[in-house]
């Protein structure tokens, strides 16, 4: 989008706002894969709550499907889907980071893996390992593109890191979502699809949980996905929430994560397992702001208001970080999956955010 097109945008978004009596000035922007962030200077007599409430207002006249208002680090922006969005590649973005040598250390080490890029473009990642990470709730409606980025996290994980470093315990309801990972020599068991296997499969985690325990034992990192999690808790019953309640709870000194994938992040789906169980959440478009609380744990994050196909915060710490996923074609896991030598060429010198550890590098 070039800046004269820009430039209507912000000037559309003046008007409306001065029209409705809340006058603000666009002073800056930045533009991510997948939208546009108007940076606002509201008058002194403009109420933000005023501002939320204009929010349709400014996308009709902008002729965009919707427009979310963001508060980050100080600065208040409008943020709308930009009409040339652009997919976040995979394995374009890996093989960029393969070319820097400390992230290639990075990926390697047990439950690193990568999410996308954040606004700024930085690549983000995340390490299950942290005391501070651990459990992930991955949240979103059909289409927000919450089981590719689950898919994702696994071809990341799968890629750089041995089996002996790391097993995969995956159970799929629908047997399609994790489907493309059932050779992957990382598997613990066969991929788990009816509810008799999850809840043995379970049993038989927690106990592996409570041996490491008595033994002081961490090693190898076993990464449990749960995929379409309220299904799960509905066909499964009590027993499945207690034992998974149980893993998030305990399993983090014993090496166990746990990604938990669900399109209904309400209480009555998922009951009282997410409250205080996953202390990093990638919530993508979510149906309503209670899903979005619900989901991302704390209020006013617009989540119920992105683009969806891949656009996402992550709220951790009290951090919230809007990012778009990075995808991965279903039929091209398998050789992004083979094994891959170390990439020879270190000159490229990349900045990266890794969760629970900043890293930045200039």
């Amino acid at each position: 989008m070039d800046q004269r097109a820009l430039d209507f945008q912000a000037d559309r978004i003046e008007m409306v706002l001065t029209a409705h009596k809340a006058p603000a000035r666009v002073w800056g922007g930045r533009m991510t894969p997948r939208t546009i962030q108007f940076h606002l200077l509201p008058a002194a007599t403009t109420k933000l709550a005023r501002l939320e409430s204009l929010t349709e207002e400014v996308a009709l006249a902008l002729g965009t499907a919707s427009a979310r208002l963001t508060r980050l680090n100080g600065i208040l922006s409008l943020e709308i889907p930009r009409r040339d969005a652009r997919v976040v590649s995979l394995r374009e973005l890996d093989a960029q980071m393969q070319r820097d040598e400390h992230l290639r250390r990075i990926l390697a080490s047990a439950g690193t893996a990568i999410l996308g890029l954040d606004a700024d473009g930085v690549p983000l990642l995340l390490r299950l390992s942290s005391p501070e990470v651990a459990h992930v709730l991955i949240a979103g409606t059909t289409g927000s593109g919450k089981t590719e980025l689950a898919r994702t996290i696994l071809a990341s994980l799968a890629r750089h890191q041995k089996p002996r470093d790391l097993q995969l315990a995956l159970f799929d309801p629908k047997a399609h979502g994790l489907e493309p990972f059932a050779a992957t020599p990382h598997l613990l068991f066969p991929i788990v699809h009816t509810a008799d296997e999850t809840l043995a499969r379970m049993r038989y985690l927690v106990s592996e949980m409570e041996r490491r325990e008595g033994r002081g034992v961490n090693r190898p990192r076993i990464v449990v996905v749960v995929d379409e999690l309220a299904d799960w808790m509905q066909t499964c019953g009590g027993e499945l929430e207690a034992r998974l309640t149980r893993l998030v709870q305990r399993g983090r000194s014993a090496g166990v994560s746990v990604i938990a994938c669900t399109q209904k992040p309400t209480v009555r789906a998922v009951g009282g397992l997410i409250k205080a169980n996953f202390p990093v959440r990638l919530v993508g478009r979510v149906a309503s702001t209670d899903d979005a609380r619900v989901a991302a744990g704390i209020g006013g994050t617009g989540a119920e208001k992105l683009a969806g196909r891949g656009d996402f915060i992550l709220v951790a710490a009290g951090e919230t970080i809007h990012f778009q996923a990075a995808h991965i074609e279903t039929r091209a896991l398998p050789a992004f999956l083979q094994p891959h030598g170390d990439a020879t060429d270190t000159a490229q010198s990349l900045p990266a955010r890794l969760i629970a550890q900043w890293h930045a590098r200039q």
